[in-house]
């Protein structure tokens, strides 16, 4: 059995799943799309599909990942023990593990819409490219906000099979969201990214990160007011992103010192603004039924 585990903890890692921060950062708004989408609960093919979906090419977009950045990891103190940086595994089996994943995912998603399939080829060029935008351009996290948030039109079309404003609105606020939490993240590395030429927003706003962090956590909760209101969302809704603005203050406080370790902790605390949300949009729904 200590074989057995010491063969695959090694995938387990590369996947990320003994770090499940990263999926769930993924799933909250993905699942709040399918709601409103449905408007209430979900067709249950389509939910159990965008569920593992998630998971599955969050674990190959982190093995992708660590294939483009091998040769950089072992040199930043947050991702040197990943093993692809101490040779537990080797560039190859990222690249298979990517491969194998993303082809699952597509099974998976082939059980839905000819439009959902359409955009899921789409899906799979964002999750592969992204990780090597760090070498060309300062907003990498943009990026991202772009490859996570496109699993929220994929979802209005295998749920409705249209894309409506709303869809893009949910998809505008995605994208700030993902470049706050993950400007948090890039904070913790941006000494040894310095040393390393690797660009981010963290390196590209400098001294005014925690201010243009600010401006962009008011854009998100601006937008999701305007969500709310095109929605005729309840009071539970409005509760929930008061709650989440709450979220955004706490992670001022944190970064304030933009000690490292700190900066982790604001960007972990985004969990639980994005479950927040869910649960806010979940409730509007159940009381409409009630």
């Amino acid at each position: 059995m200590s074989k057995l585990k010491s063969a695959i903890w090694p995938y387990v890692t590369l996947m990320r799943l003994d770090r499940p921060i990263g999926i769930l950062l993924l799933l909250w708004p993905t699942l709040g799309a399918l709601w409103i989408a449905a408007e209430g609960f979900p067709d249950l093919t389509v939910l159990l599909v965008f569920i593992l979906g998630v998971i599955i090419m969050r674990s190959a977009g982190c093995a992708i990942n660590d294939f483009a950045d091998r040769d950089i990891d072992g040199k930043v103190w947050r991702t040197e023990s990943r093993p692809l940086a101490t040779g537990q595994l080797q560039a190859k089996h990222a690249v298979i593990l990517f491969v194998v994943l993303a082809i699952i995912a597509f099974c998976l998603v082939s059980l839905l819409n000819t439009m959902t399939i359409w955009l899921s080829l789409v899906a799979v060029l964002l999750a592969a490219s992204y990780p090597f935008m760090k070498r060309f351009t300062h907003l990498p996290q943009l990026y991202l906000g772009i490859a996570f948030g496109w699993a929220i039109p994929m979802a209005f079309a295998a749920q409705t099979e249209t894309i409506p404003t709303i869809a893009w609105l949910l998809f505008l606020a995605n994208i700030i969201w993902t470049t706050v939490y993950d400007t948090f993240y890039a904070m913790a590395d941006r000494d040894d990214d310095l040393l390393a030429g690797i660009k981010s927003t963290a390196v590209l706003f400098g001294d005014d990160d925690l201010k243009i962090q600010g401006v962009l956590q008011a854009s998100y909760i601006l937008v999701m007011v305007l969500i709310g209101k095109q929605l005729e969302m309840s009071w539970v809704y409005y509760l929930a992103v008061v709650v989440a603005a709450g979220f955004f203050v706490y992670q001022q406080y944190l970064s304030r010192h933009r000690d490292a370790k700190a900066c982790l902790r604001a960007f972990l605390n985004n969990n639980w603004l994005g479950g927040c949300l869910f649960a806010g949009i979940v409730l509007h729904y159940m009381m409409i039924v009630e």
